[in-house]
């Protein structure tokens, strides 16, 4: 299953075209779900577990590889669809996020298919706010869902947003706060949104929010014709992977227009490491977080800050 993946190189294609890969997986139950390649470190079948005692009940256990302890969560009693069977077929999805690997288990793997962020769909909004899902889209005439794993995962471990007393120059944010400067968040995941809504509240900030990128560009597209853009926001912290538009198009968007091309733009994601550093460059954001750093994330808004008011 190793050359179910991409290198960097080849993802790296991708970007600025608004495009996506997606890994294609199911429970064993008939319908197909999905989650970004890029997210994604190996794929393979499920190895011997090692129980953990009073561990959430979604996680079945951990499993070694390649030097490493991963816990290994099984997706489908995670999104209440109930546990998976285990059987020969039975897989583990190794996988990135937040600045944490795990393995999640699936039924089974299908295929990778690429695809363009236009064809990604919102969840319905008649599904309710408990679901599990950042998006949905369409292969072959069937219904596939896009997880939300990082909600999956603050339900496992729950969040810490509060910022470690002291680390901030409180007359610089205090300046932020009274200047009225808002803060545009852009994520597709609901639990991603709350995550930086509640940190940045807690230091007297104003954020608004956008579900994907093309939201976020016809908010900034609407303030920008009501005056200057910068008068108006502090920044844009974007996730990269969304439905519609992603966090690198949103960035090439915003460069493109005479109104919002020195907007200070934060790529905030779940990937790490070479990738994104790259990206950062090739579609000309300011600045790289991984998520989800409370402090890393006042920070960024403090080094910006105190390029205005320092």
């Amino acid at each position: 299953m190793s050359g179910v993946l991409s290198n960097v190189d080849q993802r790296t294609k991708l970007v600025g075209q608004n495009r996506l890969e997606l890994l294609l997986f199911n429970f064993g139950r008939g319908q197909s779900y999905a989650i970004n390649v890029f997210k994604i470190q190996e794929v393979l079948r499920l190895t011997t577990l090692t129980q953990i005692p009073e561990a959430h009940p979604v996680v079945k256990g951990v499993t070694h590889l390649r030097g490493h302890t991963l816990p290994v969560v099984d997706l489908s009693h995670a999104i209440g669809m109930g546990p998976i069977e285990v059987n020969e077929h039975t897989t583990m999805i190794v996988t990135e996020y937040n600045r944490t690997v795990q393995a999640f288990l699936v039924a089974g793997v299908e295929r990778i298919i690429n695809m363009n962020w236009e064809q990604i769909m919102p969840p319905p909004k008649g599904a309710g706010r408990a679901h599990y899902l950042t998006a949905i889209t369409k292969v072959e005439d069937r219904i596939v869902e896009i997880i939300d794993v990082e909600k999956v995962l603050a339900e496992i471990v729950p969040y810490e947003t509060s910022v470690t007393e002291g680390l901030l120059d409180l007359e610089v944010m205090g300046r932020v706060s009274e200047s009225g400067l808002k803060i545009l968040a852009v994520d597709d995941s609901a639990v991603a949104r709350s995550q930086v809504k509640e940190t940045l509240s807690a230091l007297g900030l104003e954020v608004i929010q956008a579900n994907d990128g093309q939201q976020a560009w016809d908010i900034i597209q609407k303030m920008a014709s009501e005056g200057p853009i910068n008068s108006q926001l502090l920044m844009v912290i974007t996730d990269a992977e969304m439905p519609t538009m992603d966090g690198y198009m949103l960035t090439t968007e915003i460069r493109g227009s005479a109104d919002t091309k020195d907007l200070y733009v934060v790529l905030h994601t779940s990937l790490s490491g070479s990738f994104n550093e790259k990206m950062v460059e090739k579609v000309g954001c300011n600045a790289f977080l991984s998520k989800f750093q409370p402090d890393g994330l006042a920070e960024a808004v403090q080094v910006r800050a105190k390029q205005l008011f320092g």
